[in-house]
């Protein structure tokens, strides 16, 4: 089959060109018309089915809602310019059709309203909440609203869940531009010193641009058809610029080897293909196995950035086999034009030798000494602390943050952490005063909870207000009530269900809070109703057991096909296992470094972040990324070695000149990588900063570590036994 592609590209490259061409301009259309991307919330969990309630029946600031802090520093609430001036910046939203409520301090119920002055009184606080309950056009609508709020004599700051995604999202986008503008020039300057040619450099780098280009309006695309999250564009971004740009690295290399040898243009693109081509075909089908992890995490943006890995290493395995021969073909011998002199930084082919040979001299000193190491550096994970990710994720000078920040300053009670309570009962309306009574024997219970602080919502736990105020205020139509009692009225019940926040000053992520929830979550029914526990610190609980449920079945499933792809190409029982204990320890070493740095907060000096609990599906996004990315390497040398064997039946050989032939390729495609993932560790969002570093750590452990010291030395210890397999399995049978 590869054959054929070298063929293709021999008889048919002009034609290749020109579809790449008008691939690339049909991809530069679909990135500039955008896509409808997803919130990244998981489906099918309590907190997001209670979240999914209150938005859809409630007025209550919820997913399609933000927040308004206000500050007149000359004129406190008192002065009547203050209100003037509130009134006149909110008449914009009052008066759009899109505003379901505004609940601001100038209409609100008095009880209310003085919750929505601050104790100095020079700022003040609107609820803003969308009618439309479908996220993504609530978020496409939140710009042109924001920028609707103008006032010459008050300061405001948004925030809230739309202000946070809508920021969160630009700072993702600015994050890529920001990595790819960085590792690009270094991959190419890495390149350079490997090729010392412009154009053999230019067209890997090319490659890998152009993989990642499509990869992003093939997810634009699928956005409008599915749920398709925006971290998904990341994962694309920093899986496809390695990949691609290594696969190119590989291919572009051994064509330049048989063209050095004096082999013809066409000899030259046939066996590069049929050899290298190989290995980039198998670790392209690793890869995807990795990433397809991720889609045992299915309802949650997990699968979508599994959508986004696969996608991407898919175009960059059809592009290598398709658009990269077609360049080799145009330029012919003039792949080696624009010689250039640099240093070589990486070391010669005749070192690795060396390097294989000594290590199979003493290959259980080395082998300990190396996993002692590696176990060392691994050892942090043991303390590792997950943590679902929220408004914390941004880094401070982004404006949901800072405003949240100063929330907490100034209406500490609102900052507060919301635990919501939903009370759903099988039949309409859930406001009488018989289950209102219920409610608040309910709400009192619920306050004797440890870490409580406060109860609101349908009931209250102010000792101002006694069982019988609420239910009388039941038996009043809300068509009676005044229009801001009405709208306070829809913010806690509609028809069947009702709502009761439970107040905590514990942080939403910590272990505090997720003892509450499960405290809370022990009253599950009142009267006839059901009751569901949701809000971020119930987010946390159920998206922690979530992915602990899931990632049993995902790691199986990576380990075995892993396995099966592995032994189908080397025929080996050994060396397939041994390739998957080898990456997990590369793995274990980088979930280490992971807490050294993020969450024990080393490396402040070098990156701007806040040290803070590990995002719970980083892990994940990291096992499934770095089980395929090694496989990267271990295909390319295991491969080469397996045909020295097969070539001589001399183990310590086979090793050493496959270590050799390959050593210095693995290298640069390793040092490409670590460059192009340690970009993404500059970004601004503390998620895909953790998951660069944690990649260029694993890839730089596995390229030095792992696949020079540890895997020599093992392989020497097995001698034949690592080529071993059952006959009837195409295996070879051990050397005597």
């Amino acid at each position: 089959m590869l054959r054929w592609f070298a063929e293709l590209a021999l008889r048919r490259h002009r034609a290749i060109l020109w579809c790449s061409g008008g691939i690339l301009v049909c991809a530069l259309l679909m990135v500039l018309y955008g896509g409808n991307l997803a919130s990244g919330t998981t489906e099918g969990i309590e907190a997001s089915v209670v979240q999914e309630l209150v938005t859809r029946d409630l007025a209550y600031p919820g997913d399609s809602s933000f927040l308004i802090l206000f500050h007149n520093r000359d004129h406190d609430w008192r002065d009547p310019s203050y209100p003037a001036a509130l009134r006149a910046a909110l008449a914009p939203l009052r008066a759009d059709p899109r505003i379901r409520s505004v609940v601001a301090p100038d209409d609100a119920p008095p009880l209310l309203a003085q919750r929505l002055v601050s104790s100095d009184r020079h700022y003040t606080l609107a609820i803003v909440t969308l009618r439309e309950t479908d996220f993504g056009k609530a978020e496409a609508s939140y710009p042109e609203l924001r920028d609707s709020v103008r006032s010459d004599t008050l300061t405001m700051g948004f925030t809230g869940f739309l202000a946070y995604r809508n920021d969160l999202d630009r700072t993702l986008e600015y994050d890529i531009i920001k990595a790819e503008l960085i590792s690009l020039p270094l991959a190419m300057l890495v390149l350079l010193i490997v090729f010392r040619s412009v154009f053999a450099a230019a067209i890997s780098v090319g490659v890998g641009a152009l993989a990642v280009l499509a990869a992003i309006a093939v997810l634009m695309a699928l956005s409008h058809f599915m749920n398709i999250a925006a971290y998904a564009m990341n994962m694309a971004s920093l899986i496809g610029l390695g990949v691609a740009i290594d696969y190119s690295l590989f291919i572009v290399s051994r064509y330049r080897d048989e063209l050095a040898r004096g082999a013809t243009i066409d000899k030259a693109l046939t066996t590069a293909l049929e050899t290298t081509g190989h290995a980039v075909l198998f670790s392209g089908f690793a890869v995807a196995v990795g990433l397809s992890g991720l889609f045992f995490f299915r309802g949650s943006f997990l699968a979508t950035m599994g959508i986004g890995g696969s996608v991407v290493v898919g175009l960059s395995v059809l592009i290598a086999f398709t658009f990269l021969p077609a360049v080799l073909v145009a330029l012919g011998p003039r792949i080696d034009a624009y010689k250039i002199r640099l240093p070589r930084l990486i070391p010669a082919d005749g070192i690795w030798h060396q390097i294989a040979v000594w290590v199979m001299r003493r290959p259980v000193s080395v082998l300990v000494a190396a996993l002692a190491v590696v176990i060392t550096l691994g050892s942090p994970f043991l303390r590792m602390n997950f943590a679902a990710a929220d408004i914390s994720t941004l880094p401070r000078g982004v404006g949901a943050r800072d405003t949240y920040e100063q929330l907490k300053q100034v209406f500490p009670e609102q900052a507060r952490t919301r635990l919501l309570v939903l009370v759903e009962y099988p039949t309409a309306p859930a406001l009488t005063p018989e289950r209102v009574g219920e409610m608040y024997d309910l709400g009192q219970e619920i306050a004797k909870v440890r870490g409580v602080v406060k109860v609101e919502g349908v009931v209250d736990n102010d000792p101002r207000l006694a069982r019988e105020y609420f239910e009388a205020d039941a038996e009043t139509a809300t068509d009676e009530l005044p229009e801001p009692a009405q709208r306070m009225r829809s913010m806690v019940t509609s028809g069947k269900i009702a709502l009761l926040m439970a107040l905590t000053d514990a942080s939403p992520t910590s272990e505090e809070a997720r003892s509450l929830v499960l405290e809370i979550r022990k009253h599950r029914r009142v009267g006839e109703a059901r009751i569901l526990v949701g809000g971020p610190p119930a987010n946390d609980v159920d998206l922690n057991h979530f992915i602990l449920e899931r990632a049993p079945w995902a790691i199986a499933f990576i380990l075995i096909v892993t396995y099966v792809v592995l032994f189908v190409m080397l025929r080996s029982v050994i060396l397939p296992l041994k390739a998957v204990i080898m990456n997990l320890l590369s793995i274990a070493a980088s979930f280490g470094a992971l807490v050294w740095i993020f969450e024990d907060g080393h490396l402040l000096w070098l990156m701007t972040f806040e040290p803070q609990p590990i995002d719970i599906t980083v892990p994940v996004l990291l096992f499934c990324s770095v089980f395929g990315l090694s496989m990267d390497y271990e295909v390319l040398m295991l491969s080469r070695m397996r045909e020295e064997y097969l070539t001589r039946g001399d183990n310590t050989w086979a090793v050493a000149e496959g270590l050799e032939r390959t050593g210095r390729l693995v290298t640069s495609a390793a040092a490409i990588m670590v460059t192009v993932f340690g970009a993404f560790g500059f970004g601004r969002v503390i998620m895909v900063q953790s998951l660069g570093v944690a990649l260029a750590i694993a890839v730089a452990l596995d390229a030095t570590l792992v696949r020079v010291l540890i895997v020599p030395a093992t392989m020497r210890l097995f001698g034949d036994f690592n080529w071993w397999a059952p006959r009837w399995l195409g295996g070879v049978a051990p050397r005597s």
